[in-house]
């Protein structure tokens, strides 16, 4: 990996970046690359959640599938777009849900860095894709990163929400059952904010309130959704 990480995600994480399965993910993602293929977000960003979200400060997770597949929309964070990048559908509907969920201003800016710089976690289960071919590097290597980073948050001793957006994120709850702890942590699950799925169980799963709930009873303070 060539992108920047920051030394205490480095240290949680030496296993599985010493694992030959993600060197061979970065020569594969190199290789699409200079075969002309666009890869979502650019290299030096794909793991910018890190590089905003130091381990200790982490209060919520939000985990999605894979980044964005359009040109100029994604960062590093996931579901959130650059400031001036149109609002894309799923971040519509999460901006709809978090309007009858909270009582916050409506916002414009799909930039969610306001989040992440509070100790929200905006990671994707795969974190690079193909332009305009969704799920289009899943199952390459990326997820042995993404469990070692929900693993190393689960691990910590701070209570904290895990919110799950979809089957691909829901896959990772066994990275925090299995650990023994996730009795301390609370997981929030529902469909995916697509607006494929968003009407089977998103609308109206009210994440942003109950997190703040759970982390005001347990003294971590709230998010200013």
């Amino acid at each position: 990996m060539d992108e920047f990480i920051p030394d205490d995600w480095r240290v949680a994480l030496a296993p599985a970046l010493a694992d030959p399965r993600l060197h061979d993910l970065d020569r594969w993602l190199q290789a699409e690359e200079a075969g002309g293929k666009a890869v979502y977000p650019p290299r030096g960003s794909r793991l910018r959640a890190l590089a905003l979200t130091p381990l200790a400060d982490v209060r919520v997770v939000i985990l999605g599938q894979d980044p964005y597949h359009g040109p100029g929309q994604a960062h590093g964070l996931a579901f959130s777009v650059p400031e001036g990048v149109r609002l894309p559908p799923s971040l519509r509907n999460i901006y709809r849900e978090l309007a009858e969920d909270c009582p916050v201003a409506p916002r414009t800016s799909g930039d969610l860095e306001s989040w992440a710089r509070q100790g929200v976690l905006l990671l994707n289960t795969t974190l690079t894709v193909e332009a305009a071919q969704a799920g289009s590097h899943a199952g390459r290597g990326w997820e042995l990163l993404t469990d070692a980073i929900v693993r190393a948050v689960a691990q910590g001793a701070g209570p904290t929400v895990f919110i799950l957006w979809g089957n691909h994120a829901q896959g990772k709850v066994a990275r925090i059952a299995e650990l023994g702890t996730g009795t301390h942590h609370l997981l929030i699950t529902s469909a995916h904010p697509s607006p494929l799925s968003a009407r089977r169980g998103f609308f109206g799963s009210r994440p942003f309130s109950r997190a703040n709930t759970f982390l005001a009873e347990h003294g971590r303070g709230t998010i200013a959704w």
